[in-house]
């Protein structure tokens, strides 16, 4: 029997920490929770802990700490409050496996952390390779750890490149849905709701995360986030509309030939692959039948309709704080679209103005990164 793993989920109320915490429940003799944290979202943090007996929870809003302790001080769990306390939680001794769930610019500080630590990470936290990639691929090597990833695209390409250790990758190509807009053209998606924009095709997911993938930033992020998980240059990362979203990603090696990880769309999969690696556990998932889907259709992105797509690869090609400040930028604006303070195309204009006008650092340390961020921020918060 092997030893339980110690999982820290960071972010455990999200679309991603839930299914996580189905995974463990399926694995209780796999699996020895040690942490959950959670930004405001109080009930449910309580009801996790309750459940699952986590040896802390950190809740990041200090002005809801006194709640959360007064309804676990019976339960023998510690609960901490703050940024600083969710960076120290995953430094843990009994922690093996950090699964980074957190939405945003949010996952970098507590992800730095776990890797200097030497933990595992299970990265579900984009942007946290977006902004500072190049800082986080150094720091994992330094400290010898693994960034397992826990995208859908990055765990299929993750999973294509097993047993091709020594084979060089020719390119990759991301499969995207092409969000609830694909086919649009730019008079349409002039007055488009956020009620809209929130029903994705095919995926479940947070509201931060949907939005972004009706304006193609999320696919725009996977990009950079691929870039530094593979060690690859920006004309080896291609991008191809696949609305059924069976097809996972594919790698294409040197002698032409090319893998594909399919499947239906479910996040605990690459969850589940994350947190077991090299193994495979038996599940209970609905499995894939082709004559359910007798037409895998493929298309090429509409770039010039979605211009995030196209500030993603150009931040790429920067490398710098290009990136950092993009990422930013569009934080504001999906919040701001979620407030309907402003429109749907909005989001892609000012994130590509702001990309430009923020000051731009070649080769930033990780202080660069936090006032580059900020700046983006505010600049950002001035167009709209």
């Amino acid at each position: 029997m092997k030893s339980k793993k110690g999982i820290a989920i960071l972010g455990s109320t999200g679309s991603i920490g839930t299914q996580a915490l189905e995974v463990i429940e399926a694995y209780p003799e796999y699996f020895d929770l040690q942490v959950l944290t959670a930004n405001n979202n109080v009930t449910l943090l309580i009801e996790q802990a309750k459940k699952f007996k986590p040896n802390s929870v950190v809740i990041i809003n200090e002005n809801l700490y006194q709640e959360v302790k007064d309804a676990l001080w019976q339960e023998d769990i510690k609960v901490f409050c703050g940024e600083e306390a969710m960076s120290q939680s995953v430094e843990s001794a009994e922690i093996d496996v950090v699964l980074t769930a957190l939405v945003g610019y949010a996952g970098l500080k507590p992800t730095i952390a776990a890797i200097k630590a030497k933990k595992t990470i299970a990265l579900a936290n984009k942007e946290t390779l977006v902004v500072a990639g190049e800082l986080i691929k150094k720091l994992a090597l330094e400290n010898n750890v693994e960034i397992y990833p826990v995208d859908s695209e990055h765990s299929a390409i993750f999973q294509c490149l097993v047993g091709e250790y020594k084979n060089p990758i020719e390119k990759i190509i991301l499969t995207a849905s092409g969000g609830p807009f694909r086919g649009w053209n730019l008079e349409q998606l002039k007055n488009v709701t956020k009620a809209q924009a929130l029903k994705h095709p095919n995926w479940v997911m947070g509201a931060k995360i949907t939005i972004d993938s009706a304006s193609l930033m999320n696919k725009g992020l996977e990009v950079i986030e691929a870039k530094w998980l593979f060690d690859l240059k920006a004309d080896q990362i291609d991008v191809i509309v696949h609305p059924q979203s069976i097809v996972h990603s594919l790698v294409q090696f040197e002698d032409g030939s090319m893998k594909a990880q399919m499947g239906l769309p479910d996040m605990k999969l690459p969850i589940q692959y994350a947190l077991t690696y090299p193994d495979r556990f038996l599940t209970d998932f609905p499995r894939f039948n082709f004559l359910d889907y007798p037409n895998l259709t493929f298309e090429k992105p509409d770039r010039e309709t979605f211009q995030n797509l196209n500030s993603a690869f150009e931040a790429m090609e920067k490398l710098g704080t290009a990136a950092c400040a993009l990422n930013a930028a569009n934080e504001i604006t999906v919040q701001a679209f979620l407030e309907e303070k402003i429109g749907f195309l909005d989001i892609a204009e000012i994130n590509r103005k702001i990309m430009h006008s923020t000051t731009f650092i070649k080769n930033p340390i990780y202080e660069d990164f936090v006032e580059v961020d900020k700046e983006a921020r505010r600049l950002a918060l001035e167009q709209i």
